[in-house]
């Protein structure tokens, strides 16, 4: 019923240095569906329970998103949060090129 209901993307590794970006109910389906059943944990079954209880309209879609990340978290797959970039702008300004 809510499949397409978004919430703020839960970044999650998904091998080789790639990442996926979960956005909505869909996406989160889509992905516990998908994971190997080698590597699923008791997490797993929250989290799966938890997204079929939103798209159901029974919780919120942000409760199901706290149950993915919980279940990224203990399967290690949960993209580390992006530092901020610190940067210098080389600028052409006087002889060091960078602004005064």
């Amino acid at each position: 019923m809510y499949d397409r209901t978004s919430f703020t993307p839960v970044a999650v590794s998904v091998g080789a240095g790639h990442k996926r970006m979960l956005a909505s109910l869909s996406d989160m389906h889509e992905f516990l569906t998908e994971f190997p059943p080698s590597r699923r944990r008791l997490s797993y079954g929250a989290a799966v329970k938890a997204c079929e209880a939103a798209r159901a309209g029974k919780i919120s879609a942000e409760s199901a998103r706290d149950a993915m990340i919980n279940f990224a978290v203990t399967a290690g797959i949960l993209w580390p949060s992006d530092q901020p970039i610190v940067s210098v702008k080389p600028v052409a300004r006087g002889y060091g090129g960078f602004a005064a």
